[in-house]
């Protein structure tokens, strides 16, 4: 697989694909057409050089994806908006008089904040509550004996979380999109064609989904409480011991970000290993698309990704085995090859000009 560096998510009847300095929102409409919204995104790290810094660059990407997907989701909800505008609020009023033209930034500012408050909340202080309450019960003495269970009580609840929210049917249909989004990135790195046919075919797994950045989130965050559990003193508050997990949020985050962006762009055993239990969460976050999803993600991608230029010079990198190209199974979510196999450079060349055909 050649990673073709665009990512995307899942939107309110539609896709939102990125790619570099650039994204582009697609969106269902109502009356069937397709809305296409492109737009600028330039990163902190093309301004300052501390942004780009390994480890660093992980938590100002989190937070970066955040705001833009905040920001698309709001787009895709436009379109199926029933009632009328409401009134503007007085906040809304004190708002746009304190920040002017700033102000619509300042709200998404708030939104962001919340959002990363309620996943700090659900899962680092939860479970660490959850925790403290079963020491007294269980007798448990060692920190890290109780860093373990505070992880095993994570694991559960970010497993939960995961599966509640897929059963909610208006979720169902956005992981639909979700999965029609990681459909048209595995077409591509894979080196196919991007059209209907070949995107219903490949995988809706991918390594780089942001499922297997929460998950891996979730892992290491287990990990560094048990080592830090170490060098903490047993008589330590339980305040104090909640302000040392806060504070290693970012740490976190920027480590997972690293491993994630490694585990994509490498095919060796152990990051296959490593990516396993991400990629099973995703068979929760992902369902298989229709056609009319489909034909939305490849408008999404074609708005920022020119995929023939990328398959032209990327030609000698793909290997076409019957490993490349995965079908899924729709009933039983196994998967099947299908029967593709190249020798050599005259059997790519001949592969290429039929599907042109």
């Amino acid at each position: 697989m050649k990673p073709s560096g665009i990512g995307g998510q899942a939107v309110l009847e539609g896709i939102m694909m990125k790619n570099k300095d650039k994204y582009a929102v697609a969106v269902r409409k109502p009356d069937n057409e397709i809305a296409v919204d492109v737009k600028d995104c330039k990163s902190l790290a093309d301004k300052h050089k501390i942004f780009s810094v390994p480890f660093i660059r992980g938590v100002f990407a989190f937070i970066e994806s955040l705001v833009i997907g905040i920001k698309t989701l709001t787009y895709s909800a436009e379109f199926y908006e029933d009632e009328p505008e409401p009134k503007e609020k007085p906040v809304d009023k004190v708002t746009k008089k304190m920040f002017k033209e700033k102000a619509e930034d300042f709200l998404m500012g708030i939104t962001v904040l919340v959002s990363v408050a309620f996943s700090v909340l659900l899962f680092i202080v939860l479970p660490y509550g959850i925790s403290e309450l079963l020491k007294n019960g269980m007798n448990i003495r060692s920190n890290t004996i109780l860093a373990v269970v505070e992880g095993i009580i994570r694991i559960l609840i970010f497993v939960l979380y995961i599966f509640l929210i897929s059963r909610m049917k208006d979720i169902q249909r956005t992981f639909m999109y979700h999965g029609a989004e990681h459909k048209c990135i595995n077409c591509i790195e894979n080196g196919y064609e991007l059209n209907t046919e070949n995107v219903l075919k490949s995988s809706r797994i991918h390594k780089r989904c942001g499922t297997s950045f929460l998950f891996f989130v979730v892992f290491i965050s287990i990990v560094c409480f048990i080592l830090v559990s170490f060098a903490l003193p047993k008589n330590i508050s339980i305040p104090m011991k909640a302000f040392v997990r806060l504070l290693l949020v970012p740490v976190i985050a920027g480590i997972s970000y690293e491993i994630l962006r490694k585990a994509g762009k490498s095919e060796s055993k152990f990051m296959n290993i490593i990516s396993k239990p991400g990629m099973w969460m995703q068979k929760l976050t992902t369902k298989e698309p229709d056609v009319s999803m489909v034909e939305v993600a490849i408008v999404a991608v074609e708005a920022v990704f020119d995929w023939k230029k990328f398959l032209e010079d990327n030609a000698t990198d793909f290997e076409f085995t019957t490993e490349d190209n995965i079908e899924v199974d729709i009933e039983t979510n196994e998967f099947d090859t299908i029967d593709v196999d190249f020798d050599d450079e005259d059997d790519i060349e001949e592969f290429k000009s039929k599907s042109e055909e």
